[in-house]
């Protein structure tokens, strides 16, 4: 989970470019004080709810391949995916935001998006948040095949969870503090993106190795179950 909210924490310092200015229009700007602190609050959780969301559903998956005994090589493929994509992205073009798939599903949530931005309702915000969170973007897509090197539902959507909670000192710094986050700071946070995905990379293909290493490379059962039998006897 640590590794998850890093990889939020330090992520979402390059994603302010894309996710700032749905921030900076926010129904929220001309309040102050604790009502802007509710709606900035209201919008973010949103957008961990989303992304929650994505970890229950591809926790899921997890849990099928689990089940299937594919657990520890879908671990150590994970991170082996996730190490060839900062040599490929980071050394060859520089950690810059992927293209989105054109799908009808984004156009939907973008077409969703615009509208409730152009209402300028207080009420609308969780729901901003909950769409943008399902904006096609390339860290959360590194996030979810964590979510789905979990193996379980609910650890799934904690990774998320945890993921989400990571960018929320910064997306809140843009809507609070827009002027301390500078060009300066976001090009030191963008150089530690690569450093975080590794780090996240060689943690799955160790917990996929099944080396007997208390919490980064325990012992597991692929497609096992262990059921405990109690026993009663009669005096």
């Amino acid at each position: 989970m640590i590794a998850s909210f890093m990889l939020g924490f330090v992520g979402s310092f390059h994603c302010i470019g894309m996710c700032g200015p749905i921030a900076l229009t926010l129904p929220i700007q001309h309040l102050t004080g604790w009502k802007k602190l509710a709606g900035m609050l209201l919008y973010n959780t949103g957008r961990i709810t989303a992304y929650a969301l994505l970890g229950i559903i591809f926790g899921w998956l997890g849990k099928q391949l689990y089940l299937g005994g594919l657990q520890q090589w879908l671990s150590v493929i994970t991170g082996i995916v996730l190490l060839l994509a900062v040599v490929v992205k980071y050394t060859r073009t520089g950690w810059r935001k992927g293209g989105a798939l054109p799908t009808i599903f984004t156009s939907k949530i973008k077409s969703a998006l615009g509208t409730l931005l152009r209402q300028q309702r207080f009420r609308t915000l969780f729901a901003i948040g909950f769409l943008n969170g399902l904006l096609p973007c390339g860290l959360v897509y590194l996030a979810i095949a964590g979510a789905i090197a979990t193996g379980g539902v609910l650890q799934g959507a904690l990774f998320m969870a945890a993921f989400g909670a990571g960018t929320l000192p910064a997306m809140a710094g843009v809507t609070w503090f827009s002027h301390l986050v500078t060009l300066s700071v976001r090009n030191r946070m963008r150089s530690l993106i690569p450093v975080v995905i590794s780090i996240m990379g060689v943690l799955l293909i160790l917990r996929g190795l099944n080396l007997g290493i208390p919490y980064i490379s325990p012992s597991m059962s692929a497609g096992t179950e262990h059921v405990v039998h109690n026993c009663c006897h009669k005096s």
